[in-house]
């Protein structure tokens, strides 16, 4: 008797990165002290406890147990059309965002808007593993756009016209990018709009951290021109700037004949997203700006403890960093990431992802996600690399 059989896409594709490292935990004895895990990026602080509170009398309510709109509920496709208008100084209508059970599924969908089996897209690499394998199960191949660590991984306009062919259907951009950390400069990102546009391909921007970048930085002014709508997708995520990732709630901004397209997708996929969360975000969106404001600054004092605890090691280097992530060149005597993200966790305790889980060309590279853990645990990463080879 035969046994059924999967599909040849699922079974090509990468098991989930996170549990298998995690896996290695199980045989770390404990000699270097308490686990740390830096293997997710998920924030190291609690939800404002009135959204949670919020939260929890959504979910009490029966009117928020029912099916809402597929592109989800009004009240918050208004909060955050004017929270994005006032980040970038544009003009953003609530019927232009999607309300999405989570950004991985916002991803998936808009692939699934924008490409089909025996297209392309350009993803840079290092990339964002989840991107990578929703493209392969979609049948989608991932033509990887090399983003040097002497560019600070920051992708080039020039580099990604000459990977453009027939298949193409569009580009990726991660900023701040994930693993790496490094954020894209708007001048950048101006320049990969136009060749999206010279070329009639997408550009699909992620940018899940953006309520993390630095107070200085200058965010992108796509949103200015009403063009964008004709060729430009953002991602964004909830997860982060709300503390709520097991709520599941991302968003899509688009425009008209995207958002058309789209709605197959999103009624398929999802029929309408989390209805409590939905309700609780609608308030915290506006409500919670100090907040988030005040969240960006215990990041960036992490960020400051992180490098503070690789200074005293002349074999590890930073090779980029943002508010979330560092992203680190291997000494050179250590063995290629995977076997030394291994030996990381079995040996002394310290859950990293190896870099070739990011794509081609990063097997010299493991990320720390340094964001879920206070200033005290981080000081803690210095006796655990230390000596490493």
């Amino acid at each position: 008797m035969s046994a059924p059989r999967f599909a040849a896409r699922i079974e090509r594709t990468a098991a989930p990165p996170i549990p298998a490292v995690r896996a290695w935990a199980a045989r770390y004895a404990g000699a270097a002290g308490p686990l740390l895990d830096m293997t997710q990026a998920v924030p190291g602080y609690p939800a404002h406890p009135e959204l949670l509170a919020r939260l929890g009398a959504a979910a009490a309510d029966p009117a928020q147990a029912g099916y809402g709109p597929i592109e989800g509920d009004m009240p918050l496709r208004a909060a955050l059309a004017a929270d994005i208008a006032g980040t970038y100084g544009a003009d953003i209508a609530a019927e232009e965002v999607v309300i999405t059970a989570g950004c991985n599924l916002a991803f998936a969908m808009a692939m699934e808007t924008i490409a089909g089996a025996g297209d392309a897209v350009l993803l840079p690499t290092p990339w964002y593993f989840n991107h990578r394998m929703a493209l392969e199960m979609l049948g989608i191949e991932a033509v990887p756009l090399p983003a040097r660590a002497e560019d600070g991984f920051v992708p080039d306009p020039a580099t990604a016209a000459a990977l453009i062919g027939p298949a193409t259907r569009a580009i990726v951009l991660v900023t701040p990018n994930n693993p790496t950390g490094a954020i894209y400069p708007a001048a950048t990102i101006a320049g990969f709009a136009a060749l999206c546009r010279a070329r009639g391909l997408w550009l699909v921007l992620d940018e899940t951290y953006r309520d993390f970048l630095p107070e200085d930085a200058i965010a992108h002014d796509l949103f200015r021109d009403g063009a964008w709508r004709d060729g430009v997708v953002q991602l964004y995520s909830f997860s982060k700037s709300y503390c709520v990732p097991g709520h599941r709630v991302g968003a899509i901004l688009a425009g008209p004949a995207f958002r058309a397209q789209l709605a197959k997708a999103v009624d398929t996929f999802q029929i309408c997203p989390p209805r409590a969360a939905q309700a609780a975000l609608a308030w915290g969106v506006p409500a919670l700006a100090d907040w988030r404001a005040g969240n960006r600054a215990i990041m960036a004092g992490r960020a400051d403890a992180f490098r503070r605890a690789l200074a005293p090691l002349q074999d590890w280097r930073i090779e980029s960093m943002g508010t979330y992530f560092a992203y680190l060149r291997l000494p050179e005597a250590a063995p290629d990431a995977e076997a030394a993200a291994e030996r990381l966790a079995v040996e002394r305790g310290l859950l990293c992802l190896p870099g070739s889980f990011f794509g081609p060309g990063q097997a010299r590279h493991i990320r720390l996600a340094f964001a879920n853990a206070e200033v005290s645990t981080i000081a803690g990463v210095t006796a655990r690399l230390a000596g490493f080879a």
